[in-house]
């Protein structure tokens, strides 16, 4: 992979500063950087002992994955120099991203307002755990604390099992996209106003957003959802069913593909059973239904019926460890995994972008830096020469 891409991307002509740590803000910027936009990622000089970098090993597979096509500076914003240089980044810069705990910008003095004075262009992004302000801003926010908040543990798991955790980072991931996307947005608005503005996302709003119709369920009809396990909540029958040699999907909550998934099993009497006339019944009866569904298909193996299944125009899959989810070839065909060379780690793979532009693709054009590999450039993009660098590395300003 050569160091610098040739095509520029169509996010090329914005310049992000990013402040961020952990997986929230990274994953907003992550989106600004592989899509081409020109991102300096800040972090405090080595020698002054800060974990401002937290997220995992450097070398790790997370902060690999997450800091992608970014320079990387090292700056101490506690310093008044430091804090005059970063005054310059950002005075050039069309959007700031950080998602420290909400008090912490203002004692800095890197908050909206501030910087905005010279810089009324600015789109200034901030991700907190429950939001900037309101009764729980000062509280320290997690990924975990936010699923128990927004109601998604609650509906997690088998029931009776108790709350459980999805698998996945989601509210800290939700929360980076959902940052993305406002970021984005407040720099389409600033074409007809000419100026930037503030975007706050907290984790806890991102969480209940991404809960959609299990949300909107009790809004609307204040219904309080309950542990579905792995049966769709209200489109049944939708599940997990064992083979002979394993476990599949299955989703067939459609009058149309109930009627072929019966026929497909060999079970085309169960269609015609009153109890499983229609969606609303068929969900009124989900233990029963799938009680019965599962007599048949733990007859065959998975190939077997995903085959079947296929034919006969029902909607099914397997059931992937992570390394056979990178081995099927339609993922393979989509390109998820990016390959890339890295100095330390040689070959190795990414993570892909999950959506296309046909004219202006993502790229991962470079490797996650080393820590401040690129200050020495910034600095003389900002007009400061070799004696003045050196200099201020003496002093930990950089």
């Amino acid at each position: 992979m050569t160091d610098k891409s040739k095509r520029r991307g169509p996010l090329a002509r914005f310049a992000v500063i990013d402040l961020t740590r952990v997986r929230s803000g990274p994953t907003c910027v992550r989106q600004l950087a592989d899509w081409g936009a020109n991102v300096i990622k800040i972090e405090s000089p080595p020698k002054l002992g800060l974990a401002d970098a937290w997220g995992g090993a450097r070398h790790g597979a997370d902060f690999q994955n997450l800091h992608r096509n970014k320079r990387a500076m090292t700056l101490n914003l506690k310093d008044p120099e430091g804090l005059a240089i970063f005054r310059k980044l950002t005075d050039r810069a069309d959007v700031v991203v950080e998602n420290f705990r909400p008090d912490v910008k203002f004692r800095l003095g890197i908050d909206y307002e501030s910087l905005k004075t010279t810089n009324p262009r600015l789109v200034y992004a901030s991700i907190s755990g429950f939001g900037q302000d309101g009764p729980y801003a000062k509280r320290p926010g997690f990924d975990q604390i936010a699923q128990g908040m927004g109601g998604l543990m609650a509906i997690t798991g088998l029931e009776g099992q108790g709350p459980v955790r999805a698998g996945i980072a989601i509210a800290d991931s939700s929360a980076g996209l959902y940052c993305a996307n406002g970021v984005l947005t407040a720099l389409l608005e600033r074409e007809e106003s000419g100026e930037g503005q503030w975007v706050h996302v907290s984790l806890l709003q991102a969480m209940i957003a991404m809960l959609d119709f299990q949300a909107a369920r009790w809004l609307v009809a204040k219904e309080v959802p309950p542990q579905a396990g792995n049966d769709h909540p209200t489109s049944i029958p939708t599940g997990v069913f064992q083979t002979v040699d394993g476990y599949i999907n299955v989703a067939a909550g459609s009058d149309g593909m109930w009627v072929r998934l019966c026929k497909a099993i060999g079970a085309e009497a169960l269609s015609s059973r009153p109890e499983y006339a229609t969606g609303p019944l068929r969900s009124k009866n989900r233990k029963q239904c799938h009680a019965e569904l599962a007599e048949f298909i733990r007859r065959k193996t998975s190939c077997e019926w995903l085959e079947i299944f296929e034919k006969n125009s029902v909607a099914s899959g397997p059931i992937y460890k992570m390394n056979e989810v990178f081995a099927d070839p339609q993922v393979q065909h989509l390109g998820m995994a990016v390959p890339v060379h890295h100095p330390v780690l040689g070959d190795v793979a990414l993570v892909n972008q999950p959506f296309t532009l046909t004219r202006t693709p993502s790229e991962v054009r470079t490797v996650t830096p080393e820590c401040g590999a690129h200050t020495d450039e910034v600095m003389r993009e900002l007009g400061y020469n070799d004696q003045q660098i050196s200099d201020l590395h003496s002093r930990n300003v950089i």
